[in-house]
This record gives structure tokens, sequence and C-alpha cells, in this order.
């Protein structure tokens, strides 16, 4: 006869490097999750040397000083984009499993050095789609798969919204590459990819008049699926409009949340509305003189962040596959710096896989 106990199972230590905006965000999570603990912070800023102090936990300006010293089993870089690869490098050389936050890189040809190197060590490495483990997301993406839309036609996905001045005070943030085509547009890319499949081309057009600054306050990119769907996406951070992820689901306290979707897929059978998961179709005869239904499947609500922290564990443990691996991450970057290609040259940017 066996005895049941209720005994805890051990957290994981994690490493974070980088405890900027989206660093804290992880820590932040790592101090509630009962799977994980934090093993250490890197950043040389006093305000994470003062973190690491009040947290009680190990705090290192050197990346590299405490992956040589610490006790973690895997590691978040959270780093700056042109960071990733080498200290993604480093991690894999230690065997180390590793979550980089997106873009998984700063170019292609570094993206693809990151992933490859951890194919052929046999590390896993993940990408930072928080989106993805989102239950929204993953509940329009077994929809899509269960065929409820029939054939996908066409997709509008919106990032509209209005970011503070003080925002643009890091110069990073008003130069080429700072702007909401790499900071947002690439989450909506991911997205689309994660329920649509693969990008074979991709048109754009970007515009820096509102502000003046170099980087671009707004872009509109028309991409081509490999199963014939067309998607458009909007994004302007200068822009007043609730049109967006971030406050229409919900995933974070700091910003207001709005009843509304961002996301309008459409297809020969029926339509998606995201995050609300509105379903729209015909009962009966079909048509545009008729009556179209529309459902609401139960909202799924949760914490993307915590769920990822589960499943880097997972990961780590060799219990999972990684639900956004480095090739993932590669290819989302891939669409994404071809956005900026095609509004820079005015041409249809051909994509080589799909």
């Amino acid at each position: 006869m066996s005895l049941e106990t209720n005994t805890p199972i051990a957290r994981m230590p994690i490493a974070v490097l980088g405890a900027g905006a989206i660093g804290k965000m992880h820590i932040e999570r790592i101090a509630q999750h009962p799977e994980v603990s934090l093993a250490g912070i890197a950043d040389p800023s006093s305000a994470a040397r003062d973190l690491a102090d009040s947290l009680c936990v190990p705090w290192y300006a050197d990346p590299l000083a405490l992956l040589n010293e610490t006790n973690a089993k895997a590691v978040i870089v959270a780093t700056p984009n042109v960071t990733h690869t080498p200290i993604g490098l480093a991690c894999i050389a230690r065997g180390l499993p590793v979550l980089v936050e997106k873009p998984i890189s700063d170019t292609l040809a570094n993206a693809r050095l990151l992933s490859d190197a951890a194919q052929t060590a046999g590390v896993p490495l993940m990408v930072g789609h928080q989106r993805r483990h989102n239950p929204i997301l993953r509940r329009a993406r077994e929809l899509l798969q269960a065929g409820l839309l029939g054939t996908p036609v066409s997709a509008v996905v919106m990032a509209t919204w209005l970011k503070p001045d003080e925002y643009f005070d890091m110069a990073w943030r008003r130069q080429i590459g700072g702007g909401p085509v790499m900071i947002n547009m690439i989450h909506d890319i991911d997205a689309m990819r994660f329920l649509l499949g693969e990008v074979v081309s991709v048109q754009a057009q970007t515009s820096h008049l509102v502000r003046g600054f170099e980087v671009e306050d707004t872009a509109s990119a028309l991409l081509r699926f490999a199963n014939g769907a067309l998607c458009t996406l909007n994004t302007s951070d200068a822009a007043v409009a609730p049109w967006n992820w971030d406050l229409a689901a919900g995933e974070a306290a700091h910003y207001p949340k709005q009843e509304v979707d961002s996301m309008f897929i459409s297809g020969t059978e029926a339509s998606l509305t995201i995050p609300q998961l509105r379903i729209y179709r015909y009962a009966g005869q079909r048509g545009w003189h008729q009556t179209l239904t529309e459902e609401r499947t139960p909202l799924h609500r949760a914490d993307p962040y915590v769920a990822q922290l589960s499943h880097l564990r997972a990961v780590a443990e060799g219990r999972a596959m990684p639900v956004c691996s480095g090739p993932d991450g590669l290819r989302t970057l891939e669409v994404t710096l071809a956005v900026h290609e095609a509004a820079r040259t005015g041409m249809t940017v051909q994509l080589s896989h799909g």
C-alpha cells in the first residue's frame, strides 16, 4: 500500500540576466511561482543591485560571472537585443536551457548562429513570445485547427495606441529598430504565424511624420501565408485608440483593460475575433442577405508569463518541447525585418520558407 504525501516539489532555480522592464516582470512572476525560484540577477545598474538585495539573491554586474557561479538550472535572457546571441551562446556552452526574450537576436545572422548552436549542442532554446502561452490565443488556434473557419482567407490585426512622451526619453526608442514594428508588430506577426502558418511574402509602408523621430511611429504590412490567406497588420504608437492586444487581452495589470478585439480572422465557413473569441457564421442558408449567428466561446484568462515559467521548467527537464523554439523565433524575426525592408525598398519581399 502506498501513502500519498503533500510534499511540495523543489523549485527550479532560474537566473535572470537583465533587470529592465521585462526582466522585472519575470522576476516578479518567479517570486510568486510554486515551481521555480530566483537564482540571481545580472544587471550592472544600481537599481538591479538594490532589487537583488531586497530579494536576498545574488547580484552580478556581469552576466558571465553569474553563469559561472550560480546554481541555476535555466536562464532567462532579458538584456538588450544585440547581446542576445553572445549571452545565449554562453548559456548553451554551459548546458543551461535558455529563454531569450523577443526578438531572438538583433540580426538574422546572429539569430541563426544562436539557433543552430542550440540544436547542435542539444540544449533547449526558447524565445519569449509569451502570447503563445495565453489560453485565449491557444483556444483560437484550437478552433482554427478544428476547421471551424473552413479555409482561412483574410485577417486584420491592429496594434494602435498612444505611448506617452516620456517613453521616448531613452535614445534607442527614437532610433531605427526601436519602434512599434520591432517592439509591437513582431508579437502580432508571431501570433499570426502561430494561428495561420508560415509567411511567404511581405509588403509594407512606414511613417514617422507624427513625432518626426528617426524611428517609425506608424506602420502597415500585408502578409501572404503559404495557405493563401492574406493578413493586414496596422500599428501605431501615436494613435489614441484601444485596438491592441495589450489593452484588449488583459495580460498585464498595468494596462487598463478594454472590452474590444484587436484581431479578426475570416474564413469560408466562419469568422473569429480575438481576444473576445466571438464566432460569426450562418446557421442555415448562406449569403450576405442571410442573418449571421454570433457565438462567444468562454473567455480563458491566465497570466501567460506564469505559464511560460512552468513551460520553461518542463522543457528544461525534458518533459516538453518548446512552444516557441529557436527556429520559430528566427522565422518571426525574418518576417518582421522583411516589413522594414519592404517599407524601405517599396518592393514585395519574398521569404524562402513556407
